[in-house]
């Protein structure tokens, strides 16, 4: 299930790359942001078939760094924005929670 669920969340982080960069010109941030979530969503769904053909343990270690670098450039442009409500504490907690479903995913692969 976990599988299932890591490859839906990495093709909606490829979708809103994609979108944003083939979209109407946006702020430079925005463009930065949009390719730094393009390729963790590419690098994810790569670390999570190399996991399941090959159950390689440096895997789960791949796949921990790459989630801990995006959840880490995610809070600081929200931080660096400003927070003005709870809802965005609220987002960073749900992009936390589904780096982590993916991670468990790819533990699951190679332990299995």
């Amino acid at each position: 299930m976990f599988n299932v669920l890591s490859v839906i969340t990495s093709f909606a982080f490829i979708f809103y790359g994609l979108n944003v960069l083939t979209g109407e010109p946006s702020q430079q941030w925005m463009t930065i942001f949009a390719w730094v979530t393009l390729i963790y969503g590419v690098v994810n769904l790569a670390i999570l078939s190399w996991a399941r053909n090959t159950r390689a343990p440096w895997c789960v270690t791949a796949i921990k760094a790459n989630a801990i670098c995006y959840l880490g450039i995610f809070t600081m442009d929200t931080l660096h924005s400003g927070v003005e409500s709870g809802l965005e504490i609220v987002g960073i907690l749900l992009l936390a929670a589904v780096l982590w479903s993916n991670w468990f995913a790819v533990k699951k692969l190679v332990s299995a």
